[in-house]
């Protein structure tokens, strides 16, 4: 007589656990537009954004009346960073070829030479890959172009699965050399209540982090707003 009603006691706990355990996987995440700053929609980015350099890049480094802190072919390293005569360690990751000049110029000056002509220029580019992991059909590595936004990158991983959680969408990027991540709901992106971010390379996307085991999770169960690129 009492079993029915007991299984329904039983089911609705369930639900509120599972209800409060994916709340507390969110917990320190909270919606807002401020990610939007560092990953802009795709309406509001700059047309053709400068390329910016990154892990890979093969760049050229001439400093005009000095061929001996001249170079043709400079790689940058893993870690986003070059090594150059008198400048030194450079950070070059997250920079454009311009801004890149300009550092490098103001290194120059301090103890070495007077008003120094610094060019930059990007030789041989990095592959323009973003990574898709997590909750989707196809997770993996993608070539993208310029145009390319959180959709359409996703679409490339051949949209989520039925299980993803789509208000739990991360985008991971580095920024002027610091690990960043924010979070996005999907879910407001396609039905236009929230514009559509756009992707860089080197972009990580990770759809429905809950599935996820480790560093991820950990991760974000550190981060302290929802849409907001903090440091990690």
């Amino acid at each position: 007589m009492n079993s029915v009603p007991r299984l329904l006691v039983l089911v609705v706990a369930c639900a509120a656990l599972c209800a409060c355990q994916s709340t507390l996987r969110s917990e320190g995440l909270a919606q807002g537009d401020a990610a939007y700053a560092v990953v802009p929609p795709q309406e509001a980015a700059p047309v053709r954004q400068m390329t910016r350099i990154g892990p890979g890049d093969l760049i050229s480094v001439q400093v005009f009346q000095e061929p001996e802190l001249s170079n043709d072919k400079v790689q940058v390293d893993d870690a986003g960073r070059i090594q150059l005569p008198l400048a030194g360690d450079v950070l070059a990751a997250g920079l454009t070829a311009p801004e890149l000049s300009r550092v490098i110029a103001e290194r120059l000056s301090r103890d070495f030479l007077r008003n120094p002509q610094v060019v930059v220029a990007l030789v041989t580019p990095r592959e323009q890959t973003v990574a898709v992991e997590g909750q989707v059909k196809m997770p993996g590595v993608y070539k993208i172009t310029p145009d390319d936004t959180l959709l359409s990158a996703i679409a490339r991983a051949q949209s989520p699965t039925n299980v993803a959680r789509l208000d739990e969408v991360i985008v991971f990027r580095m920024v002027e050399g610091r690990r960043m991540g924010a979070r996005f709901d999907l879910a407001a992106i396609r039905s236009g209540r929230s514009p559509d971010p756009q992707i860089l390379a080197g972009d990580v996307v990770v759809v429905g982090y809950s599935s996820l085991k480790g560093g991820y999770r950990d991760i974000l169960q550190a981060a302290p707003l929802l849409n907001v690129f903090t440091q990690f």
